[in-house]
């Protein structure tokens, strides 16, 4: 019974001792501006690329200053433009060799923003906050007299996937087709894939946890929820050896967006892992993106 007792009280302290982790440090979990061993400015501009681009000043709702990078295809600024979102860690420097390789392939123009707390940008990141930045970015974009505002396409990935999944959900008259890499169900979801234990206590709302320590997450992401509401064409670009999302996250967005939407399209990548699908899936990569803007952010749109 003394053993049982005792068994129960360490089970207890691992739990409690995992909360109060959550409680603490979640952002610092799920926003990491900096990498270890780096500093949090860029390392690089597109300059070193060789790529036409211009330094673009935000403020966001709230008040903050963003910094992001309006990268051109051509001085003119034809075709398309990505509004594109990264991950959770490093900066938007980190991401210059994938977009470089995007303009090549794609013969777009490409928005990369700094959410608050990241490179140049000021404040602390938060889901809140975020939110407010990429609006900000998306009006800004709307705005400009140097593109075609008709064939604006959020692209996210992993967390950027959130974050895009709520902007275009919220602008359906300005982002023209959504596109998701390697993005979560929910950060509800992805504490219990992080830190095993807490799936009995916390999930998004396709999982059977009881959820009784969802009210502690500040930043819920849930994409399960919002990829619902999208009504524009969605890609879904999946790397099947994601060592960071379970790649079934990505077929539980696509079911619950598929069952509403029927303009949404679903690629595999066998070898593509989270952060290298883009390169590994190669020439069949770059052809299924290409193939979703010319039928969803096609150059007619400017006529009409």
């Amino acid at each position: 019974m003394a053993y049982v007792s005792v068994l129960l009280y360490g089970i207890g302290g691992i739990v409690v001792a995992g909360v109060a982790l959550l409680v603490v440090f979640q952002e610092k979990l799920v926003y990491v501006p900096v990498l270890p061993g780096l500093t949090k400015s860029y390392p690089i501009t597109p300059a070193r690329l060789n790529l036409i681009y211009e330094d673009v000043w935000l403020r966001s709702s709230d008040g903050v200053r963003l910094h992001s990078w309006f990268i051109k295809m051509l001085p003119l600024s034809q075709g398309p433009t990505i509004l594109f979102f990264q991950e959770n860690a490093g900066n938007i420097a980190h991401r210059l060799e994938m977009v470089r390789i995007m303009i090549q392939n794609l013969n777009c123009n490409v928005f990369m923003l700094s959410y608050r707390g990241y490179g140049e940008s000021d404040g602390y990141p938060s889901q809140h906050g975020i939110i407010k930045d990429a609006q900000a970015a998306l009006d800004h974009l709307s705005q400009r007299t140097d593109i075609d505002t008709s064939r604006i396409v959020v692209f996210g990935r992993s967390l950027g996937g959130a974050v895009g999944t709520v902007l275009t959900k919220n602008n359906p008259e300005k982002v023209s087709a959504l596109i998701l890499e390697n993005t979560f169900t929910s950060i509800l979801d992805m504490a219990g894939v992080l830190l095993p234990f807490l799936k009995w206590f916390i999930g998004g709302s396709g999982t059977k946890s009881l959820k009784l320590l969802n009210f502690v997450v500040r930043s819920p992401w849930n994409t399960i929820d919002t990829i619902a509401e999208v009504k524009q064409p969605v890609l879904f670009l999946s790397g099947l050896k994601d060592e960071m999302v379970p790649p079934f996250h990505m077929k539980m967005l696509y079911a619950k967006a598929a069952a509403r939407n029927s303009q949404c399209t679903f690629v595999e990548f066998p070898s593509g892992m989270h952060m290298d699908t883009w390169l590994t899936g190669g020439d069949v990569y770059w052809r299924s993106v290409m193939q979703f803007l010319v039928k969803h952010a096609p150059e007619e749109k400017k006529q009409q």
